[in-house]
């Protein structure tokens, strides 16, 4: 009721403790607070937060315009109800290197367990558009120095995401991701690889954990868990997933209130009351509530 019981603090050791080679823990996206206690229902092993995802919930493109207030408070609200930790994409951190250490707080404050910050230049583009802009070596690792000088707890996760690939090519991108590693990343995230073999290529050539995405109607191919897991991958985000199927079914739904004029037709497929009342744990909040008002008033005082 109101937060999960878990701390913070725990679900960064959680976090950390679960990031093993193989592993392939499977975080699916998070858009609302409402599908946190969904998704750690359906026993997943954490939540991603996306960048790309807020911008669109806001309607805006995920071209950098959304801002740290506005990522922290909504991550902040989707964390709050779960006790999986809660990964959040932090862009390129907001800023110059004292922004990162900042951005790192400031989740730190909103019981975020990690992050992950790019080397992309800002304003950055979704790291499956093609025509991205990459900062140099120094600039990259000075992002990720800051992150992990700035956090206090030192089981906040800083992971590293390099987009190299796409523009410079697989070994450049693993030589980056090296350096950003040296730099103080916790963990790794290559965006856009083509194939397990460039996954398998990437997990052999780092000693921290790799980050795979799984994301729809992007450069990768959407691989099981399994083929993720023999590559040796540590992490699965499928960021975008949530969003997309919620939005697919409102405008389906939508259709059909249109050509229908009522929404019966579609009402088979939708949450059920009892469900949604499941889901946000009415009883517990009744429960509670009758245990603080069941007091009796006494006689004499109702005159």
């Amino acid at each position: 009721m109101l937060y999960a019981q878990t701390t913070p603090e725990q679900k960064r050791k959680d976090l950390r403790a679960m990031l093993t080679p193989g592993a392939a823990r499977q975080f699916p996206g998070s858009f609302t607070p409402l599908s946190a206690p969904l998704i750690e229902e359906k026993g997943f092993d954490g939540l991603y937060v996306s960048g790309a995802v807020l911008a669109n919930e806001l309607g805006l493109p995920d071209v950098g315009l959304t801002t740290l207030t506005e990522v922290a408070q909504r991550a902040g609200q989707i964390a709050r109800l779960t006790n999986l930790p809660t990964l959040v994409d932090a862009d390129t951190g907001f800023g110059e290197p004292m922004n990162v250490a900042r951005t790192v707080q400031e989740l730190e404050n909103a019981g975020i367990a990690g992050c992950h910050i790019e080397d992309q230049f800002n304003p950055k583009r979704c790291g499956h558009l093609d025509g991205k802009n990459m900062v140099d070596l120094e600039t990259a690792t000075k992002r990720i120095r800051a992150a992990a000088e700035g956090r206090r707890d030192e089981n906040f996760l800083v992971m590293a995401r390099t987009d190299l690939r796409a523009t410079e090519g697989l070994d450049a991108a693993i030589d980056r991701a090296k350096a950003m590693v040296d730099a103080g990343a916790d963990a790794l995230f290559p965006e856009a690889l083509r194939s397990l073999e460039e996954f398998e290529a990437v997990c052999s050539a780092v000693e921290v954990p790799v980050l795979a995405n799984m994301t729809e109607f992007g450069k990768s191919e959407l691989y099981t868990r399994d083929q993720l897991a023999a590559a040796g991958v540590a992490l699965i985000i499928y960021p975008v997933t949530s969003l997309r199927s919620a939005m697919g079914a409102v405008e389906r739904t939508l259709d059909t209130l249109r050509s229908e004029g009522t929404q019966q037709p579609a009402v088979g497929q939708m949450m059920t009351r009892a469900r949604l009342y499941e889901l946000v744990d009415y009883e517990t909040y009744n429960t509670f509530d009758s245990g603080i008002f069941n007091f009796e008033v006494p006689q004499h005082y109702t005159t």
